[in-house]
């Protein structure tokens, strides 16, 4: 999120960052376990920030930057959601409702913090249902939507994804923003995030690689030195790899159900009718950021990254 540059001029010296492989049975062992029986809420992070839950409307604080990035990450669902309507209704029916593409259908955002991305689905004509595990989050998202009364089709409630699968609601498109680096079960986690889309619905993840370039930006720079972002607030580890979210996908999820991704291509990248992943990277000289093309994979999802997989119609 921060050039190294700017790092460098305060005269901290860089020390080499050994990038330690996170086990594929972080994100794999659990596939077939029963994922509403793990709980994937981690206390001490949920204590974080629920300390900081009064600060998500600032955008000059310590939440600004997703604020910055909350309009690029609804043109990826969006432009998502619109693909995937072209080629089931064709190129006309899909363009006569390109602006509303999300109207109507319904969207749960797991791990809403307070409502940034949320606001947004619902005044796209979502009908919206948003849950974090922190009731102080829940507290300050639902004060700050009340402001707009327009904002009917909107819902908060305390609950996590593995309490919400046990209930019989699904829906179209599930997004979890900047969530998975911060659980515990990683795939307990990805698989009630999956359980709770419709088949032929949409999955919406962002999230950072866990690289040496993550650590330099999102905690060296960001929180030890720049103090953008409250120190300890990331946890290099828990950062979760492009290819280990496709990974997971290109294996059955529930017993005898296909995977969401059958094969990858060059790269290792799946085919953009199964998932997609696309970097986002933060330009400081221009104060906000930039949905990389998709060209520039996989050099630019080295940091930040945004994730999109569609359920198959067949489960």
């Amino acid at each position: 999120m921060i050039s190294a540059s700017r790092v460098a001029s305060t005269g901290w010296r860089i020390r080499r960052v050994h990038v330690s492989p996170r086990p594929l049975a972080a994100l794999g062992a659990h596939a077939q376990a029963s994922a509403p029986d793990v709980s994937t809420v981690n206390d001490a992070e949920i204590a974080h920030f629920s300390r900081l839950s009064a600060l998500w409307w600032d955008e000059r604080g310590e939440f600004g930057l997703l604020h910055k990035m909350n309009p690029h990450r609804m043109d990826f669902i969006r432009a998502k959601v619109l693909e995937v309507a072209r080629e089931e209704e064709g190129e006309v029916a899909a363009r006569a409702r390109q602006g509303r593409i999300l109207e109507g259908l319904d969207v749960l955002d797991v791990g809403c913090g307070g409502g940034i991305l949320s606001e947004t689905l619902a005044r796209s004509g979502a009908n919206t249902l948003a849950i974090d595990a922190s009731a102080e989050n829940i507290g300050v998202a639902s004060s700050h939507a009340s402001a707009d009364p327009a904002l009917l089709n909107l819902t908060f409630r305390h609950t996590s994804a593995e309490t919400l699968v046990k209930e019989q609601k699904r829906f179209d498109v599930v997004c979890s923003m900047e969530v998975i680096e911060h659980v515990d079960n990683p795939a307990a986690f990805l698989r009630s995030c999956a359980e709770l889309v419709k088949p032929g619905g949409h999955l919406f993840l962002s999230t950072i690689a866990r690289t040496s370039l993550s650590y330099l930006l999102t905690i060296l720079a960001a929180e030890k030195i720049l103090r953008l972002v409250e120190p300890g607030t990331h946890t290099h580890s828990k950062y979760v790899n492009p290819e280990e979210l496709i990974g997971f996908f290109t294996k059955p999820l529930a017993e005898g159900a296909p995977p969401w991704i059958s094969r990858t291509y060059a790269q290792g990248l799946p085919s953009r009718a199964e998932a997609e992943v696309r970097g986002i990277v933060y330009l400081p000289w221009r104060g906000d950021w930039v949905l990389a093309p998709r060209s520039a994979a996989p050099w630019s999802t080295q940091c930040n990254y945004l994730f999109w997989g569609r359920k198959p119609g067949d489960v």
